[in-house]
């Protein structure tokens, strides 16, 4: 049997090495023999050390995660939600099911109910309807809509016993509807801020907080220091910080985020992207820890201003096949980085 190990190397030049090198990265090519142990080239990203200590944080999952309702009901959900060992999940308001306009309020109250009874908090009320009937479309009537569905979800979070729905302000453009015109930056914000003033009195007397989102598709909101100006000038409590580690990671840094936005981060999505991944679109979202978010890093900073709320991964691509795998998956992966592991 011949001995590759470094010989092979030879072989290549140093083109094809660099070639790839780009493509899977030294340490692949290393576990292959093709470059020698240790050996970095530069633009590998330098993992960090595993977090040393126990943070007192929440696991929660956004149930995108899973395949509901095409493969499972909510119950099922639940139920696997739990066994994997998270402590709260993050459900979506949509305009059909089991949360919806055209459920009852006992209807949502027993969605509550049902969690609790399994063992889970609901830990926020999310839903994709923000885009197709954004805070600041062109379309009055779209307007309209928006902000009647905005008000239901703070009724339907106040039902669940959760403080916490997730806002999308508004929207200058999203990228997946090519065809419908742009906001114009300020009209944009100047919506925004008259629909977010006109749901506080509803949120602040159902003691639901109105959670902005920073989300670069949006092309709204697209620094801290632009979110920090957003939230403060409401002067009110109920409204706060949603904060997406992966949302910005095409072109910032979570970790960089946190110490300016500080105590007004109220939950946060845990994202996990991939730099490597050029075009910004769903699929550059990965499974957790399978990306480049420096993690001992985030949490660090979000330990360091205080944050002790829930952590919910949000994911949209449902494993076709045993979808459970990813519930569990992110459960250990989040057990590890918070030092219960």
């Amino acid at each position: 049997m011949s001995h590759t190990g470094k010989s092979a190397s030879h072989a290549l030049s140093r083109r094809e090495i660099l070639a790839y090198t780009a493509a899977f990265g030294s340490s692949f090519l290393a576990a292959q023999g093709l470059v020698a142990a240790g050996e970095e080239t530069e633009g590998d990203p330098q993992p960090a050390a595993p977090p040393a200590k126990r943070y007192d944080m929440k696991k929660s999952i956004n149930l995108w995660a899973l395949p509901y309702p095409q493969k499972m009901t909510l119950r099922e959900c639940f139920e696997v939600c739990k066994d994997a060992g998270f402590e709260g999940v993050e459900v979506n308001y949509a305009l059909e099911g089991d949360l919806s306009p055209e459920m009852s309020e006992d209807d949502i109250r027993a969605v509550g109910k049902m969690a609790r009874d399994i063992g889970l908090d609901i830990a926020g009320v999310c839903s994709f309807l923000f885009w197709p009937y954004s805070l600041t479309h062109d379309d009055a009537e779209r307007r309209a809509r928006g902000l009647e569905l905005a008000g239901k979800m703070i009724r339907a979070a106040e039902l669940l016993e959760t403080p916490d729905l997730l806002v999308v302000p508004g929207a200058v453009y999203a990228p997946w509807l090519p065809e419908d015109p742009p906001v114009r930056p300020d009209i944009c914000y100047r919506r925004a801020r008259e629909a977010v003033t006109a749901l506080i009195p509803q949120a602040e007397k159902a003691g639901v907080y109105l959670n902005i989102e920073n989300i670069f598709a949006n092309g709204f909101l697209h620094s801290p220091q632009e979110m920090i100006h957003f939230v403060d000038r409401f002067a009110s409590e109920h409204v706060a910080v949603h904060f997406d580690t992966g949302n910005i990671m095409q072109y910032h840094f979570p970790e960089h985020w946190i110490p300016l936005l500080g105590r007004r981060i109220r939950h946060v999505h845990l994202k996990e992207y991939s730099k490597h991944v050029n075009e910004f679109n769903l699929h550059a979202f990965r499974p957790l820890l399978d990306g480049t978010t420096d993690w001992p890093a985030v949490l660090e900073s979000l330990d360091a201003v205080g944050y002790r709320g829930y952590l919910t991964f949000e994911y949209f691509n449902p494993f076709p096949h045993w979808p459970e795998a990813l519930v569990y998956h992110t459960s250990d992966a989040l057990d590890r980085m918070l030092g219960r592991a």
